[in-house]
Parts: C-alpha cells; sequence; structure tokens
C-alpha cells in the first residue's frame, strides 16, 4: 500500500513532524529534537554517543587549523578521464565541506564559539571566492560535496555569530552557484540525479524556496519505483560492472538523505512510500544482503563489497531507527562509532546524529 496515502499513517508522520519546525527554515539535517535529544547523550556520556562526540570534537580541533581551499572556477574534469585532476580539485571543496560541518555541528553540540567562527570562515570563503564551476563532473561533485557547506550553513542560519552581510552572501552563492549546479543534473537518470536533488532540497531549505521543495518531491515521486525495481535492486547503478555495489550505494546515500530532508522540511514522508512491493527499504535490504554476501552478486563478478567503517556502514548506521532493523545497526556496529568524513556528504555522522522517526 502507498503509505503516504494511509491516513493513519499520515497521522502519524504528523506527530512525529509537530516535534520539529514546519517552516522550510526548519534544520533539515538535523532538526532541533534531534541535537537536544544528542546534547542529552552527551552530557550523560551514553554510548555510542559519547565516543562519537569526542570524535567529532577531534574533527572540528583539527579544522581550527586548516585553511580554505576555495577555488573560483570549481573545475572537475571527468573521473575517467582525468582521475588525478579530479581527485585534486575535488578534495578542495571536500576538505573545506567536512571543515565547516564539522565545526558547525560541534558548536551546535558544544556552545564553544570557536567553532562556529572556524564553521563561518569556510563558509565565506566559498561565499566570497567562487565563482562557479566548469568542466565535465563539475557540477556532480559540486552537488555530492557541497552538502557539507549546506548542513553547516544551515546549522547556523539564524545565529548571531554569523553577520547578517556574510549570510547573504552564501545566500547568493547558493543560488547563483550551488543550486545551479544541482538543478543541472537532478533529471538525469542514474546517481546524478539523487545528487542533484538532495543539494537541490538543501538549498531550498536554506533560501525558503517552497515552490523549489514542492518541484524536488514531485521529481523524486516520478521516477523513485523506476530507480528501484521488484527485487530490490537499482537498474541503473547495477549496471556499472565491477562497482555496482558502490554505485548502488551512492545512489541510495542521497536518496535517503533527501528524503530525511524533506520529511524535516515539509512532511511528506517517502523514505516509508511503498508501491507495489517497492519501497526504499527493500533497496536497502538488497544492498545489505550482497554487502555480506559480494559473491553472489549477479550482475558482475568481483565487486567491492565496502565495510562497516566506511560505505555502507555509514547507511546502514543512519537507517537502522527510521527502519528499526537490527540488521543494519548489526552491520555498522563493529566500526561504531561511525563516520564518513571524505568524498561526499550525506550520512557523515551517523552514529552521533543518528535518524529517527521519534526523539
Amino acid at each position: 500500500m502507498d503509505r503516504v496515502g494511509n491516513p493513519s499513517f499520515v497521522i502519524a508522520a504528523l506527530w512525529v513532524f509537530s516535534i520539529g519546525n514546519t517552516s522550510l527554515e526548519a534544520q533539515v539535517m538535523h532538526p532541533d529534537a534531534q541535537l537536544q535529544f544528542v546534547k542529552v547523550q552527551i552530557n550523560h556520556q551514553s554510548q555510542p554517543y559519547w565516543d562519537a562526540y569526542q570524535e567529532l570534537i577531534h574533527y572540528a580541533d583539527q579544522a581550527g587549523q586548516h585553511s580554505h581551499h576555495a577555488l573560483e572556477d570549481f573545475a572537475v574534469p571527468g573521473f575517467y578521464k582525468d582521475p588525478e585532476g579530479h581527485r585534486n580539485n575535488s578534495r578542495s571543496l571536500q576538505s573545506d565541506s567536512f571543515d565547516a560541518y564539522a565545526a558547525a555541528l560541534a558548536y551546535r553540540l558544544s556552545g564553544e564559539e570557536k567553532f562556529a567562527k572556524k564553521a563561518i570562515y569556510f563558509l565565506n570563503a566559498w561565499a566570497t571566492t567562487n565563482k562557479g564551476y566548469s568542466e565535465a563532473d563539475g557540477p556532480l561533485v559540486m552537488a555530492y560535496s557541497g552538502p557539507g557547506l549546506m548542513i553547516a550553513a544551515d546549522l547556523l542560519k539564524f545565529d548571531p555569530l554569523w553577520p547578517d552581510t556574510d549570510r547573504e552572501k552564501f545566500k547568493s552563492w547558493v543560488d547563483q552557484v550551488y543550486k545551479k549546479a544541482c538543478n543541472e543534473i537532478r533529471e538525469r537518470k542514474n546517481n546524478w540525479a539523487d545528487w542533484g536533488r538532495f543539494g537541490s532540497v538543501l538549498s531550498a531549505a536554506f533560501l525558503d524556496n517552497k515552490e523549489e521543495m514542492q518541484t524536488n518531491i514531485n521529481l523524486v515521486k516520478s521516477d523513485l519505483f523506476e530507480k528501484i525495481a521488484v527485487d530490490g535492486h537499482m537498474p541503473e547503478e547495477v549496471r556499472r560492472q565491477e562497482r555496482g555495489l558502490w554505485y548502488t550505494y551512492f545512489s541510495l546515500a542521497p536518496i535517503t538523505a533527501t528524503c530525511w530532508a524533506i520529511l524535516q522540511a515539509e512532511g511528506t514522508d517517502l523514505l516509508h512510500w511503498e508501491e507495489d512491493g517497492r519501497s526504499v527499504k527493500t533497496a536497502i535490504d538488497y544492498l545489505l544482503h550482497y554487502v555480506e554476501s559480494p559473491d553472489d552478486w549477479p550482475w558482475h563478478e568481483k565487486q567491492r563489497p565496502g565495510s562497516p567503517d566506511s560505505w555502507p556502514g555509514n547507511l546502514m548506521e543512519a537507517m537502522e531507527h527510521v527502519y528499526e532493523v537490527e540488521e543494519y545497526g548489526q552491520y555498522a556496529y563493529p566500526a561504531r562509532p561511525v563516520s564518513y568524513p571524505t568524498h561526499h556528504f550525506a550520512w557523515t555522522f551517523p552514529t552521533l546524529m543518528k535518524p529517527k522517526m521519534a526523539y
């Protein structure tokens, strides 16, 4: 049954959503209810939150020692054409994006102003330096590496430590550069679209653009069950030969993050949407099965299965209480606290900031 159309489910979803804000100006990846819940766990030194918090503070302290790497032109050549050039320019945004995110989250959980000021430093650097993106993978890498900056900005959106003039400059950068990159790819057929939609949802929430948010919701609804087959495999991703498992994860990470952000910002629950036996959960189940049994993968031999301390451990850790599936958490358990501090930013601190349907 389509749970979005199930009245009892809608009532439950509205009750859960009512604990947070219902404006698009709400914090869409880390709503206030989650932040307050995690603060309580930290105050009581509850595990695994306490260890995950210590790890976050370590990352934030490291960020405090880093200078920004903002580029005027974020030029990223195609990975398969120029892998070294691709990696080198990608790291500029990836490093700054992660540092901004870690510092902003550390500030919201600890209250230490030095972390906020460092996050703002990275946000201001990209807002004032970067004018655009170019080359084959420019929009994709900006879309999947930029969410760290966007989530940091979301966490600091109303904080007086971020001057209004600087905040407005960042909004202009989001509108003219980041959102543009995301919207350029959000109607593609594979994981490009998934990352584009995630970035576009973050942009719409930050800019309080309800029309843009609805466009992204409609896009997710339009092809979610083309992306996910009845058995849970993802047709556009499994065709990537020996990297089929990786690309399945690389599609599900932004899909789940997009659906989570939409739920927090607007109230529509696509994480539990079902149609003809297809759902986001069936795709996660399919991925977990073959990550644990990669030799049985039916699409191509020699799969790289990932690991609990990397991908898809971060995804499984994040989804455990969204779906109340113990097996997801059991997969990630050996690596706790799980974090994913590089490359792309959907589920970056899943042990510390573990999503729940109610806090």
